[in-house]
């Protein structure tokens, strides 16, 4: 089993993906449950943060992973600790271990990446921007049995 819990998509309505601080903030809380539900049920031997700039490749490097693997990845930019820290938080609870991976791009290739998407999947720059200033590398510090850095 190998579940993707990615925040953007509880931003989906039938007319396409809304942004708003309001509705990002309900997107995570909907994540965090969704996570939450998953562990309770079991059978999850871990829990994958990846996370790097949007445009990173975060999403093709889940794809290319093990699919028969019993693994939740959860698929988000994630900047900084504090970020990461409900998700380490929520795998805690239910004694499952978690990993970190970085999905580490330049800043121009992000960019580049994110303007060949098509319509309202394109993020605005100025938050690409932003998550690359904001951007703290994830440390076993945090709590992850792994931290994995992927150069892309």
């Amino acid at each position: 089993m190998v579940l993707v819990i990615d925040p953007d998509r509880f931003l989906e309505t039938a007319g396409g993906r809304v942004w708003t601080p309001e509705r990002n903030g309900e997107a995570w809380r909907l994540a965090h449950a969704a996570l939450e539900e998953v562990l309770a049920a079991g059978g999850v031997d871990r829990v994958v943060i990846v996370c790097g700039l949007q445009g990173a490749g975060k999403s093709s490097w889940i794809a290319r992973q093990d699919q028969d693997a019993a693994q939740v990845y959860v698929d988000a930019a994630l900047p900084g600790a504090r970020h990461r820290a409900p998700i380490v938080a929520i795998a805690r609870r239910y004694r499952v271990p978690v990993d970190a991976v970085w999905i580490r791009v330049p800043l121009v290739v992000a960019l580049e990446r994110n303007r060949q998407r098509q319509g309202d999947k394109i993020v605005p720059e100025t938050s690409i921007r932003s998550v690359d200033r904001l951007f703290e590398p994830p440390t076993r510090d945090e709590g992850f049995s792994v931290v994995r850095i992927v150069v892309a």
